[in-house]
């Protein structure tokens, strides 16, 4: 998720409320394996699905790997990063 997110960053993930938007990053249960979660941006939303695209396309097993993620496997939206401290802020 570089540049947006980094390894070593914490985050704060919040429960959906709603349908996820285009732009934000969720953390969605591996179609693939529902024991993993990744952290993935939304590209697209439709049909109760969503489509998740990684921010570096030639390194990031997403939507055009597995298709369209269900809406009952998006965990929740990420929101804030409180660590490190140099990189703090909301992620929005």
């Amino acid at each position: 998720m570089e540049p947006a997110l980094r390894a070593g960053d914490w985050i704060v993930v919040s429960t959906l409320s709603r349908a996820p938007r285009v732009g934000e990053i969720v953390l969605v249960r591996d179609p693939r394996d529902g024991e993993n979660v990744m952290l993935k941006r939304v590209a697209a939303v439709a049909d109760g699905a969503c489509t998740v695209l990684g921010d570096c396309p030639e390194g990031s097993t997403d939507s055009r790997t597995f298709g369209q993620v269900p809406l009952a496997n998006v965990l929740g939206r990420a929101i804030f990063r409180y660590g490190p401290i140099g990189r703090i802020g909301w992620l929005w």
